[in-house]
């Protein structure tokens, strides 16, 4: 796989058995930096998700108070309301942002910080790490997401998974 992570950080971050644990328990999550154009990596991830049959929580100071993909937006995780458990925190913004959304993520209860593709920040994981959360940087949830449910393959990309079997990601 392409990445930025050096073999330690791959091992620490990009660990399969953590990525298909947060896909098959979460059921929440909020995309931090959603943007309303339909073009974004973000907005097209979140849509993805949602048809995937995950609730997504859009966060965006410049868009909050609006909704996008017929959600709320709010301007931070800590302006969720208390009744949203958010599963997983789905950061879209620079890596300087990282750790700063990681506390946010560590005191709203959530249960992993995904860190898209090319956003590495070490502090970040460490923060939610060091609070119990699981981590995932330097990957895209949607492609993660179509290669342990088998979608990966039919647009032709191979997927790393040899088997003639379907993967069920949700009990």
């Amino acid at each position: 796989m392409n990445t930025i992570l050096t073999p330690e950080q791959d091992a620490r971050y990009g660990d399969p058995q953590t990525v298909r644990k947060i896909l098959r328990e979460a059921k929440v999550f909020a995309i931090v930096g959603l943007s309303k154009d339909e073009q974004k990596a973000s907005h097209f991830v979140a849509a993805y998700l949602q048809r995937a049959g995950y609730r997504i929580v859009p966060v965006n100071p410049t868009a909050a108070g609006t909704t996008i993909l017929g959600e709320t937006v709010y301007a931070t995780l800590s302006d969720l309301p208390k009744e949203i458990a958010v599963d997983v925190a789905n950061v879209f913004r620079g890596a300087n942002h990282a750790p700063a959304i990681a506390r946010e993520a560590v005191a709203i209860g959530a249960k992993a910080l995904w860190l898209q593709l090319r956003i590495v920040s070490d502090e970040a994981g460490e923060v939610a790490a060091a609070a119990g959360l699981d981590v995932v940087m330097d990957r895209c949830v949607k492609i993660e997401h179509a290669r342990y449910a088998g979608r990966l393959g039919w647009g032709g990309m191979n997927s790393g998974q040899l088997t003639a079997r379907r993967a069920r990601l949700r009990a």
